[in-house]
């Protein structure tokens, strides 16, 4: 069974893959490591503080015990306020200090679209516009075209673990646009795990969420992905 350590900033929703885990029924282990929080607050100085080795460092230490083929920082703002470059270093260091292959979710959306074969997304993003564009930007250096962007301009992460699947969807359907391959929900506070084959359904699209993503990206890293039910096309295809 193999098991993908989760660093999770803070209480949003965590709980996305604890309910996986329980739903996955023994096929994969999700342990999860809060990491410490400054200021609960979608704004680049605030998420760069979020992202800082050290706070990283304390989540790694804290998961030993549950014995990690590999681990994933499960935080998309947290990894792309920090540039491509930056992302990289952060994951190295993750790797390095747990001894085991680590990403994070901001790679794992490219990394994801590159495995699809996606080069036109729409994005329906939770964050403040500022924010959100440099989610754009990440992904634009990844080789991805940006078509739509939706900004919803909610500034803490709690807020967003409030948001309920309608609201989501909601989300989803007015961030999409006719030239877009796949909708992208970048968020790791939103809670999608139970609900992404209706988001897809919802669009006749692919949709990939930050949750979904993580977990993806995880697998990747110890091995081929295996197909798993309720979690969108991502988990249905092959490369």
């Amino acid at each position: 069974m193999a098991t993908v350590g989760i660093l999770y900033p803070g209480h949003s929703a965590e709980d996305d893959f604890g309910a996986l885990e329980a739903r996955l029924q023994a096929t994969v282990r999700l342990p999860v490591a809060i990491t410490s929080v400054g200021e609960d607050a979608h704004r680049v100085d605030a998420l760069l503080d979020l992202g800082r080795t050290e706070r990283l460092a304390d989540g790694v230490v804290r998961l030993g015990a549950a014995r990690p083929d590999s681990m994933m920082w499960a935080c998309t703002s947290g990894s792309f306020v920090f540039g491509r470059d930056g992302a990289r270093r952060q994951a190295d260091d993750v790797a390095a200090e747990a001894g085991v292959p680590a990403s994070s979710t901001s790679i794992a959306f490219v990394d994801a679209l590159q495995y699809l074969g996606i080069h036109r997304v729409a994005v329906a993003a939770s964050y403040p516009e500022d924010v959100a564009a440099h989610f754009v930007a990440f992904l634009s250096g990844g080789g991805v075209d940006v078509v739509s962007m939706g900004s919803h301009g909610i500034v803490t992460a709690a807020e967003v673990g409030l948001l309920g699947q309608a609201q989501v969807l909601a989300m989803v359907r007015a961030a999409d646009h006719p030239d877009a391959e796949a909708v992208l929900v970048p968020d790791t506070a939103m809670h999608t795990m139970g609900f992404i084959d209706q988001l897809e359904s919802a669009v006749g699209k692919t949709v990939l969420t930050a949750n979904q993503v993580t977990v993806w990206k995880g697998l990747q890293l110890i091995g081929p992905v295996p197909p798993l039910p309720g979690l969108g096309r991502l988990f249905g295809a092959r490369p």
